[in-house]
């Protein structure tokens, strides 16, 4: 029995010394990319994520970067950034530091990401630089509201603690790739907190950098989701049981213009269901600009067919 034991406490060694090694090269392998954010308002992380010095951050951490914004690199130096464009629905922001050869971060799969996984996060929390913690991918796929209003998705959900000064830091595996931008946590619940998956912050950063901002279509109404009742959805057909009560309409908008109403009730857009307001917005993407667009409602109970052509979301 004392041998069992003696083996058991060698085996349970082991596997914590392949934990901490498997930490200890994630670290090695990211932490000289990630920086300390600071503006006018506050402060956040960031990482270096390409060789020439472009980091990433979040909306948030740099706000409408109308304050200077200062990076802190590593080796203690600090250094003035610009802001190149930042986009409030995603929460994520690129910014360009002038610095020679900075140590950068990889972007992996988010795909990949498997729960259970090990995650680790490193940042700058309460200005304490290059705290790392550890955990493991909670949940993949999580949506979660933008201080914007607009649901963000395919979210990565671990239990690796994060704390004010750790957003917009990476998220990382043990093969020291970054799966996410740390975002948010949910306060007072212990271990809930969120990244964006690095696969939207791959299409996002290259926007920002191509255009300083996403292109978004807009058809101008205030809505919110209401149920229709069971036996109007029968006698319309219709595959969705919520949609869109129209509240306002903007004047001269797309919606206007198409001949919607206040009172309407959106069911579908450009030949997709449409159950409620984030539904909309997720089809309302930068390809739907100037297209013409099928838009399905329901008006005194009676299925009608409208025609809008959205045009493009001024940039906030």
């Amino acid at each position: 029995m004392r041998v069992e034991h003696e083996v058991s406490n060698q085996s349970d060694q082991a596997l914590l010394d392949a934990y901490s090694a498997a930490v200890i090269h994630a670290v090695e392998q990211v932490g000289s990319a990630v920086v300390r954010v600071q503006t006018g308002h506050g402060g956040g992380s960031g990482v270096v994520f390409t060789p020439d010095g472009f980091v990433l951050t979040n909306s948030h951490v740099v706000g409408k970067g109308t304050s200077p914004i200062t990076v802190t690199v590593p080796d203690g130096r600090s250094l003035p950034a610009d802001l190149i464009g930042r986009d409030a629905d995603t929460d994520l922001a690129v910014l360009r530091i002038d610095g020679s050869r900075l140590p950068w971060a990889r972007l992996g799969d988010s795909k990949a990401v498997r729960v259970g996984q090990v995650a680790i996060a490193i940042g700058n929390p309460y200005g304490f630089d290059h705290s790392v913690t550890s955990g493991v991918v909670s949940a993949v796929g999580r949506s979660l509201r933008a201080r914007s209003g607009r649901l963000m998705d395919d979210i990565i959900q671990t239990d690796a603690s994060l704390n004010p000064g750790n957003s917009g830091g990476p998220l990382v595996t043990t093969a020291g790739e970054v799966i996410g931008i740390n975002t948010a946590m949910i306060m007072p619940a212990q271990g809930i907190c969120f990244a964006i998956a690095s696969n939207t912050v791959r299409f996002v950063a290259s926007r920002l950098m191509r255009d300083g901002r996403i292109r978004r279509s807009r058809i101008g109404v205030a809505g919110q989701q209401t149920t229709i009742p069971r036996a109007l959805a029968r006698a319309n057909q219709m595959a969705v049981s919520s949609g869109v009560l129209v509240v306002s309409i903007e004047e001269d908008s797309p919606a206007s213009r198409g001949g919607l109403l206040k009172g309407d009730v959106i069911l579908g857009f450009g030949g997709t269901p449409v159950s409620g307001i984030d539904d909309l917005h997720r089809l309302l993407t930068d390809e739907r600009i100037g297209t013409p667009a099928a838009l399905v409602v329901l008006r005194r109970g009676e299925r009608r067919q409208l025609v809008v052509v959205p045009a493009e979301a001024s940039h906030a």
